[in-house]
């Protein structure tokens, strides 16, 4: 049986990888954790929905070539299985109107050696996106038997994870600066949350970001998950 993850950087030459999909984008309605991500004068301010047909189409193309352009270079893809997006979702802690899609793979799934770890996102429309890699999951368990299939623990996502009224489009851009030295963000502390793509990989270091989708309750997580590790801010 083939050895299929086996990742400890991001600069070793690469044999395989997963590349997302546009399929079904959604442009998801705000929430707590994404309004920051929305500039004030964006014409998405508000908005919520099916992205353009048009956008989408772009997007897999670009895709599409990317795909291409590695296979040539002899690297193994992988593609995840979208969800209808526009569904609505719920847990016994909160709703949403919709998710958002499976186009960055790199912020739901983390790869330390010979494991791969679903993220703790701090988005509720992202709550469900691991789903559109859970065969991929399911394919390397069956042919990888060092293959470890894991999922950090999944926040709740309560009101109480975020810090209400925190985002105001009456705040200027220099107070939105203090904020961010000050480590302020709208996450809370409650619950570790963080995303994949916060996490940079250099063999037994980690460095992860604390900002806007990562806390620093997910850094100390991350400590005690992997003591042999040097964790760094």
């Amino acid at each position: 049986m083939a050895k299929i993850v086996n990742s400890w950087n991001d600069w070793d030459p690469l044999k395989r990888v997963i590349i997302g999909r546009c399929d079904n984008s959604m442009i998801p309605p705000e929430e707590p954790a994404t309004s920051e991500k929305v500039p004030v004068d964006s014409e998405m301010r508000g908005m919520w929905g099916l992205r353009p047909l048009r956008t989408v189409e772009v997007g897999n193309a670009c895709l599409e070539n990317l795909v291409k352009a590695v296979e040539e270079r002899g690297v193994v893809v992988d593609r995840p299985t979208p969800l209808q997006w526009n569904q609505a979702i719920g847990t016994p802690d909160f709703r949403n109107d919709s998710m958002m899609t499976c186009m960055p793979p790199r912020d739901i799934l983390l790869t330390i050696g010979n494991e791969i770890m679903a993220s703790a996102n701090s988005f509720r429309c992202r709550y469900f996106e691991y789903l559109a890699y859970w065969p991929l999951m399911k394919q390397y368990f069956d042919e990888d038997p060092d293959f470890l299939w894991t999922q950090a623990p999944r926040p709740r996502l309560t009101d109480a994870s975020y810090k209400h009224n925190y985002y105001d489009e009456k705040i200027s851009l220099e107070e939105r600066l203090v904020r961010t030295a000050n480590k302020d963000f709208v996450t809370t502390e409650v619950e570790p949350m963080w995303d994949a793509a916060d996490v940079m990989r250099m063999g037994k270091d980690l460095f992860i970001q604390h900002g806007l989708t990562t806390n620093r309750t997910a850094m100390d997580w991350f400590q005690r998950y992997y003591p042999e590790y040097r964790v760094h801010a």
